[in-house]
Formats: C-alpha cells, sequence, structure tokens
C-alpha cells in the first residue's frame, strides 16, 4: 500500500521494500492526542477495581497452590491456543504425557514454556521493578526452545522480513517494519515502558501491545512475548504482586477483532477503539480470575471441613489435590507415601463420594480428576 494512502491520523507511514511496502510505526509516545471519552473512564475504573481485586487475592498468604498454578497455565494454555496450538487444559496438569506423541508434545511444551517463562520474568520484574530488552530476549528463548527452527537465532532480534496475515481473506497481508528498523524501535519502546507517557498507567498497557506487535521484533513468538509483556507491565506497575491474569482467554476469544483493531490503528489512527477493547479485556480477565479464585477457595474450605483432619490417607489425598489435581496410582504413592493398595483404596474411596473421576475408561492405567477443582477451572463465566 502506497504512503500517501493512510490518513494523516495514522501514527505511521509505508516505506518501499522489495515488492511490498513495510508499515513503520512512529515512536512512542502517540504524536497526536488519543480521545478517552467518559464512557472508556468508566471502563478504565473498573478494570483497575478489578486489578486490584485480584491482586488482593494473591497476596492473600492462605491461598491454595492450585489457584496459582491454575491461573498461570489458563494463560499460558489460551495463548498457545491463540498461535493455533491443539492443546486441552488439562493436558498442563498431566506431565506423564509428554514424550508419549510428537504433535501434542510439541504443543504441550510450548505452553510449558510459557509457564515458565512468565514465572521467570514475573520474579526478575518484581525483584528489578525494570522490563529491559535483554529479559524480553531471554524469555524469547525461554518460550521458544525445543519448539521453533526457523533459521533466526533464539532471543535475538529478528534479520529477515516478516509478514502478518490478514485477519480478513480480502486484505493484504501485514509488514511489519524492515529488520534494520527494529532495534531503535524497541529502544524506543524500552524507555516508553520505562518513562510512560501522558496517559494512565492501564491505558499504556494497550498503547505498548500495539507497539511491540506492529514492531515484531521477533521472527516468531511475538504474539506469546507480547501477552508475556502485559502482565509484566502490571507487576511492574504495582498493579499485580504475581502473574494471576490470563489477558490471553479474551484476545482468543475475539482473535479477529484482536487484530483488526490493531491494524486499524495502524491504518487510521484508531486508537479510542483498540485501548476500549483492551482495556476492557482486562477487566473481563482479571474479573473472571477473581471468580475463579473465590471459587476454588470456597471449595478447599469445604474439604478442609470434610477432610482437613487428615487421618486416613483418603483424606490426605483429598487435601493433596489442591496441588495436584490429576494423579495416577503412581502419583498416589509418591504424594502420600503409601503402599500400592492402600493408594488404589484412597483412589477408589473418592471415587465413590464424587471427589475424582476416572478419566481413562480402561482398567489399567487409569488417571482421575478432581471433579470440583476442574469444574471451576474449566466453567465460563459472564462478567
Amino acid at each position: 500500500m502506497p504512503d500517501e494512502e493512510l490518513p494523516a491520523s495514522a501514527p505511521g507511514r509505508y516505506v518501499p521494500y522489495g515488492k511490498r511496502s513495510y508499515y513503520l510505526p512512529d515512536e512512542l509516545p502517540p504524536k497526536a492526542e488519543i480521545d478517552l471519552g467518559q464512557e472508556f473512564q468508566r471502563t478504565l475504573q473498573k478494570t483497575i477495581y478489578q486489578l486490584g481485586q485480584l491482586n488482593g487475592i494473591s497476596q492473600e498468604t492462605n491461598v491454595s497452590p492450585i489457584v496459582y498454578t491454575s491461573l498461570v497455565r489458563r494463560e499460558a494454555v489460551e495463548s498457545v491456543l491463540v498461535e493455533g496450538a491443539d492443546i486441552e487444559f488439562e493436558d498442563m496438569f498431566r506431565p506423564e504425557d509428554i514424550g508419549r506423541d510428537s504433535s501434542t508434545t510439541k504443543d504441550i511444551r510450548e505452553a510449558i514454556n510459557y509457564e515458565r517463562a512468565i514465572q521467570e520474568g514475573a520474579d526478575q520484574v518484581a525483584e528489578t521493578g525494570e522490563i529491559p530488552l535483554e529479559l524480553l530476549k531471554e524469555l524469547h528463548e525461554h518460550l521458544l526452545n525445543g519448539v521453533r527452527d526457523e533459521g533466526e537465532t533464539l532471543g535475538a532480534f529478528r534479520t529477515r522480513p516478516v509478514h502478518i496475515p490478514p485477519p480478513e481473506p480480502h486484505k493484504s497481508p501485514f509488514i511489519p517494519p524492515g529488520p534494520e528498523r527494529v532495534r531503535p524501535l524497541m529502544q524506543n519502546l524500552e524507555r516508553y515502558i520505562d518513562r510512560g507517557g501522558p496517559y494512565h498507567d492501564v491505558v499504556d498497557l494497550g498503547i505498548v501491545h500495539y507497539q511491540f506487535e506492529t514492531i515484531h521484533p521477533f521472527g516468531d513468538g511475538n504474539g506469546r512475548l507480547g501477552r508475556v509483556l502485559i502482565t509484566l507491565q502490571l507487576i511492574q506497575q504495582g498493579y499485580l504482586s504475581k502473574p494471576f491474569l490470563y489477558p490471553s482467554a479474551y484476545f482468543n476469544e475475539h482473535k479477529i477483532e484482536y487484530v483488526t483493531k490493531m491494524r486499524a490503528v495502524s491504518e487510521n489512527g484508531a486508537w479510542e477503539p483498540w485501548l476500549r477493547f483492551f482495556v476492557e479485556g482486562i477487566r473481563q480477565q482479571a474479573a473472571d480470575a477473581v471468580t475463579r479464585s473465590k471459587r476454588l477457595r470456597d471449595v478447599r474450605r469445604e474439604y478442609e471441613r470434610r477432610y482437613g483432619d487428615e487421618k486416613t490417607a483418603t483424606d490426605r489425598l483429598a487435601m493433596r489435590l489442591f496441588q495436584q489435581p490429576y494423579v495416577t496410582t503412581n502419583d498416589v504413592q509418591e504424594l502420600l507415601g503409601v503402599s500400592r493398595q492402600t493408594a488404589r483404596n484412597a483412589l477408589m474411596e473418592l471415587e465413590s463420594a464424587g471427589v475424582l473421576e476416572e478419566t481413562t475408561g480402561k482398567e489399567r492405567y487409569q488417571e482421575f480428576r478432581a471433579v470440583d477443582i476442574f469444574e471451576i477451572l474449566t466453567e465460563s463465566f459472564e462478567h
């Protein structure tokens, strides 16, 4: 698309590059003032409130391990689903599946990489309060370790042009900046993240996410790393102390709108619709995480009432489900330090009580899932 086809409101321009022009975004902060009306401000305040609620839960000393693990893993699964992976949420609780099937293994590995990257990134940002480019490169290497071989060096900015498929067939692909433009644009983005701009911190999340995805600094994994960056900024800004948010679920549900609205920023300077969409997504996912966390906490309290004295192996297993909600006989033996028969007896008792459900339908090598826990982990909530 030639340069003159872009209106003056567009925050960038097209630059001739071979047979096609690439899009060169302006540096941040945006030159034009972004008009954010009263409706947007109301959504922003609701988002800040929900983030506060979520952070309050994350700081509770008695939060069950399953709350933290499940929220982080939900983000990991949803993020790789955005990229087209074939994976179920429960797969992340079944590490014994790794290595059985090559096609499944790759997708699970991507999700495991994402989980580790976001945890490590969150720890570093919580400790230093900074998000330098070197950290993003390090996390990029973690994200793609063992799952990609695209000819580019992991953890290094791309050296070749890339293109982003259009959200609709009649549109042309989006060509991010040429590789020689990536480093200065990312250095500008690093400064903006560090210093902020004239807008609210939560608004800056949407501005930074747009800019990162438009630059597309790496050969692969930009979507995943861009979504990790959202959570890291929330931790840097003090809205979260742990990575409890899973924004990828919202972007996955609204995939076409997500891409279309970002592209509208580039082509028309349509910042307000994009930022309204983005901030509403943060609000919805924060509210979802709060609801899910409270429900899990209520179930744990009920189990403490029924099994909390841990007098028997069955009681102890019921309480351990909040650490490991997907178990086999071997898992129970190891968790409880008991004989195989005692482990089987505990599994059968909890299955009879409706606490566990066998998932394979087999007589041997059976696997059991915690019914109440997974019902909450997979349920859809309206917010």
